[in-house]
């Protein structure tokens, strides 16, 4: 590597299992790029809930991973291992599996995508593990096509509101759930179709209501737990399930032969422990399918806030807070 690069940087530690107080700033050598792997001097890195569950000590890293969290960061190309010395000196956008929260990290080669002119580095940083998550969940294993319904749980939140702007975007009518009015309201600013307030209102009954009785084709879910059977019942005939995460529990009580007669598909997928090989071709269809999207403007990520790098705690005590819209961004300076 250059010369010109520093022996060391900051990064964040979990010290230990933990609250965000467990998020703290160390010393750590700089990584290597290895063969396919570029080393990223990150302006911005995204703030996701599995890093919260990793601080936790219930979401450990896949083997082989940094021990460091951050799925995702953004930044300018300084370094690279065999096989990818073209992106040095380009400004990107990458998936990782872990390490984010640094002022450097190493990002395969292959989940890396252009950072386009119009889109800033915070922007950047706050796409690849939604848009990735998005597109895999709700467009290929829940096969959402333009005119379909689909009902979308958490609709304010980094999932939430991408899927809102890749439907929008694909002519796909999205239903989605929200803690209060005001998030409801800033769901369809958003383009929603609807959004319904789940602490006063069945999102059953008002999936019915808005379908005509038929139900959504999709439902791509984060909540899980009691919210499965729910979510059958709101599902047309030969509709799919996406399970994507289990906040309100990893087990429920179903009846199978509604699965059975209503013709219903269940799946679900956790992105991290992927191949780099699926990953990277997932990597390559969003490049095909959506960058332009990003690069014509008319995709951009819904922002909450932005802390610097060393504030990590604080950004994890928003999001755990609950009161965020859109992805939370922590940034490097320099």
């Amino acid at each position: 590597m250059s010369n010109d690069l520093p022996a060391t940087m900051v990064a964040i530690e979990i010290q230990q299992p933990g609250g965000p107080e467990a998020l703290v700033p160390a010393i750590r050598p700089l990584p290597r790029p290895g063969p396919g792997e570029v080393l990223v001097k990150v302006a911005a890195a995204g703030v996701n809930r599995p890093d919260v569950l990793q601080r936790r000590g219930v979401y450990p890293p896949p083997p082989g991973a940094s021990d460091l969290p951050g799925l995702e960061v953004a930044g300018e190309v300084v370094a690279a291992g065999e096989g990818a010395t073209h992106l040095i000196g380009q400004p990107v956008c990458a998936l990782v599996a872990g390490g984010g929260y640094a002022e450097y990290a190493i990002a395969p080669a292959g989940t890396c995508l252009p950072v386009p002119q119009g889109l800033s580095m915070a922007e950047a940083a706050a796409i690849p593990e939604t848009l990735f998550t998005v597109w895999h969940n709700l467009f290929e294993r829940g096969a959402a096509v333009e005119g379909e319904w689909a009902l979308i749980h958490g609709g304010t939140s980094g999932i939430g509101t991408m899927a809102i702007a890749l439907c929008r975007l694909f002519g796909v009518k999205a239903i989605v759930t929200c803690g209060s009015d005001d998030k409801c309201a800033r769901a369809l600013e958003f383009g929603a179709a609807a959004a319904v307030n789940y602490k006063t209102q069945d999102f059953v009954e008002e999936v019915k209501r808005l379908t005509a009785g038929k139900g959504v084709s999709v439902v791509l879910d984060m909540v899980g737990g009691d919210y499965l059977p729910r979510n059958l019942q709101a599902l047309a005939e030969e509709g799919r399930h996406v399970s994507i995460a289990t906040q309100r529990g990893m087990t429920a009580e179903l009846n199978i032969v509604t699965v059975m007669q209503r013709r219903l598909q269940l799946t679900g997928s956790t992105l991290r422990p992927r191949t780099l090989a699926f990953k990277s071709g997932l990597a390559e269809e969003i490049r095909r399918e959506v960058w332009t999207f990003v690069e014509t403007g008319q995709l951009r990520p819904v922002m909450d806030r932005t802390f610097p790098l060393t504030e990590a705690a604080a950004a994890h005590a928003r999001m755990e807070a609950g009161e965020h819209v859109g992805k939370i961004v922590l940034t490097v300076e320099g």
